[in-house]
């Protein structure tokens, strides 16, 4: 087709250097601007410009087709939808969008007034807020404990470095106060007279946690706590009765808490307990105890206790369990509430302080699901908030009635353009990977979908940082299975969906096995007659991208269409790099290549972008932001000119950086939903699917 689009070739650098002995080629280095995180090298900007112009022109006879996919996303959308209303103190809380709307309103009323509008309060309108900005992020929103004053934090450009600032709810006004490059949680001391905050150092690591007081200037802060290590990250938070502020740090293995009294944050911070090597915990209060969620002695968890005055006496509450994977611990006046997965299935578990083994678990009515504690923001609740979901039902809140042990429904996920979950089936198999290791699969598909393996299927995983994915419902992926797709989620190694030691058999010197278990779920579901070879279209995002390069490396002749959303292709230089803000604190996720010639070697050998090799790839549709702090818009830069220089095939290859966006690409619901309906509009298209 002489008339075909010409894609942009990168020029080739000669950039060469050497770690541990071993000579190291990067020809495509030089798209890292060395002005980063300033972006204005012309040759950069240009080769960025004509990659996007690219995939304009070849995406332009399938617009029509990315428009009617967009148009069926958002009729299930509804415009006007609001959040159910949520007591907290004397005010009752909940958003809405308008028509329309991108973002969100956030609102209240008090508590026993009528609804019907005339007591209704808007605290903050987030599209006023956004009105002419390219992008547009509401970080940190936190209501002082007396509710006349509002902290909340803006991103107007996707680099996660967010301004504070201070609304007075009396006068709808904000406060001279505004404090930039903020990057944490907002936690107001008990009398509202400051809040605790942290700031992003220039290599966009929190590395301290700081008071501010209402009225002061910024740089009269008080610096609480300042971490030394350049690998942790502090967080500040508060127990669930708010008489404690809690400050954090650690890394991915490693955890530290302090505590200071919320009526007096400048006290003397209380140490939980020091810094262990590959010890995590986190923390809740009740009545001078501390309830500790600990690894310590098991990677699926137990719970300890604690006096306030003496933290580091642990006494043990529950044991770790071989089948239940503990998660988390939240206290309530009454009772409180332990949550955790068995066999990867969300468990919800209520226990009486007077008999705390004994917890009754709350029962569901899907056999696969994900459910979970939703906003509970009082300490003294007998009426608990959850939300629940699986990939056939939508999203549904639900009361939770702790000593009648009933729920009740109070919101169904309203789909306008109708949905009748009985066109559909759902799943939950197991697939063994070539070691033998059962992997758990959810599968959503069509009533009348025949597994003669002729049929096209879309395979999801993240499999990194101990993060699971849940089997939740998803209104955008009702397009393919109305087009006879099956949908997949594959629960690899890597998350921690079966428990930590799930996410420890997939990081550091175990990493291929995330991508060995996603190879073999393909396989398994082409056995088990859902799909053939190249009838497959995979994806994933960020750490998830970095799979999808790792696997169309591996084994290209089995996917029929790839999508790598931001995807960390570029391991090798990013994890040598530790100028780089994130780089020290993930050398205990991936390992540490400078210091360790093993991990060097490691992830040099699956590097998805030092590991193209001159062989057919299959079509590929790459993102990147260009204010992307987490993965840099030149690693999917670099991987594209890689691939399109070696690469033997003629199958199509889109690189689209998204210029005035982040990590998560465009901001807004409806744009979200368009930059979906392309991905959607381009694996039907490379599938042969009916349109």
């Amino acid at each position: 087709m002489t008339d075909s689009p010409t894609p942009p070739v990168a020029e080739r650098r000669p950039h060469v250097f050497t770690v541990h002995g071993e000579r190291v080629e990067d020809p495509y280095a030089w798209l890292k601007d060395p002005a980063y995180p300033e972006v204005t090298d012309p040759a950069v900007l240009d080769y960025l410009k004509a990659e996007n112009a690219y995939f304009e022109e070849v995406m332009a006879p399938h617009r029509p087709l990315v428009d009617r996919l967009y148009e069926e996303m958002k009729a299930r959308i509804k415009e006007d939808d609001s959040s159910v209303p949520q007591k907290d103190g004397d005010w009752l809380y909940w958003t809405a969008f308008e028509t329309g709307g991108q973002y969100r309103k956030w609102w209240r009323r008090p508590v026993g007034a009528v609804d019907d509008g005339s007591a209704d309060e808007l605290l903050l309108d987030e599209p006023a807020l956004a009105e002419g900005k390219e992008y547009f992020r509401l970080g940190a929103f936190a209501i002082s404990n007396g509710g006349h004053l509002l902290a909340y934090a803006i991103d107007d450009s996707g680099a996660e470095r967010f301004t504070v600032r201070v609304k007075d709810l009396a006068t709808g006004r904000d406060l001279p106060d505004t404090i930039p490059g903020m990057l944490s949680d907002i936690v107001w001391t008990a009398d509202d007279s400051g809040f605790l905050y942290g700031v992003a150092n220039d290599q966009w690591r929190t590395d301290n946690a700081r008071l501010h007081r209402i009225g002061t200037p910024v740089a009269d802060d008080i610096e609480l706590y300042r971490e030394a290590d350049e690998g942790y990250r502090v967080s500040v938070g508060e127990t669930s009765a708010r008489n404690w502020i809690v400050i954090a740090t650690g890394d991915h293995n490693t955890t530290e808490i302090w505590l200071v009294p919320a009526g007096d944050p400048t006290a003397t911070p209380i140490m939980v307990a020091p810094r262990l090597e590959g010890r995590e915990y986190d923390l809740d209060e009740h009545d001078g105890t501390l309830f500790i969620h600990t690894n310590d002695t098991d990677p699926q968890f137990r719970l300890v206790t604690a006096p306030v005055g003496r933290p580091g006496e642990w006494t043990e509450l529950i044991a770790p369990d071989p089948h239940f994977y503990m998660t988390g611990v939240e206290c309530f006046r009454d009772f409180f509430v332990v949550e955790g997965r068995e066999d990867g299935l969300d468990q919800i578990a209520i226990h009486r302080y007077d008999a705390p083994a004994a917890g009754r678990r709350i029962a569901f009515p899907e056999a696969s699901y994900a459910a979970g504690l939703g906003d509970n923001p009082e300490y003294a609740m007998d009426v608990l908030r959850l939300g629940y979901e699986s990939m056939v039902t939508p999203g549904t809140v639900y009361d939770y009635d702790v000593a009648a042990d009933t729920l009740t429904v109070r919101k169904v996920q309203e789909i306008p353009s109708g949905y009748d979950g009985a066109k559909y089936r759902t799943e939950r198999v197991k697939i063994a990977a070539r070691d033998g290791t059962m992997v758990p699969v959810s599968v959503v598909y069509p009533a009348d979908f025949v597994r003669d393996g002729t049929r096209p299927l879309y395979l999801y995983a993240y499999g990194a940082y101990g993060h699971a994915v849940a089997p939740g419902f998803s209104t955008g992926r009702l397009s393919l299975l109305d087009r006879g797709f099956a949908f997949a989620i594959a629960h690899i190694r890597g998350g921690d969906d079966l428990g930590q030691q799930w996410y420890h058999d997939g990081k550091l010197e175990k990493r291929t096995n995330t991508f060995n278990d996603f190879v073999d779920v393909a396989k398994g579901l082409v056995a088990g007659g859902w799909t053939g070879a190249g009838r497959i279209a995979i994806a994933g995002g960020s750490a998830g991208g970095e799979l999808m390069g790792a696997v169309a490396n591996s084994d290209p002749e089995l996917w029929g269409a790839v999508v790598a959303d931001v995807p960390f292709v570029d391991v090798l230089n990013t994890m040598l790099d530790a100028d780089l803000p994130l780089t020290p604190g993930e050398w205990p996720e991936w390992g540490n290549p400078i210091e360790d010639p093993a991990a060097f070697a490691l992830i040099r050998s699956y590097s998805p972008y030092d590991n193209v090799v001159a062989q057919d790839y299959p079509p590929l549709f790459i993102t990147g932001g260009l204010n992307d702090p987490r993965v840099t818009y030149w690693e999917p830069a670099k991987w594209a000119a890689r691939l399109r220089s070696v690469k033997t095939d003629d199958n199509l290859l889109l690189l689209k950086i998204n210029m005035g966006a982040g990590h998560g690409g465009k901001s807004g619901r409806f744009e979200s939903l368009r930059e979906i309906a392309e991905e959607h509009a381009f694996v039907l298209w490379q599938l042969g699917v009916g349109e």
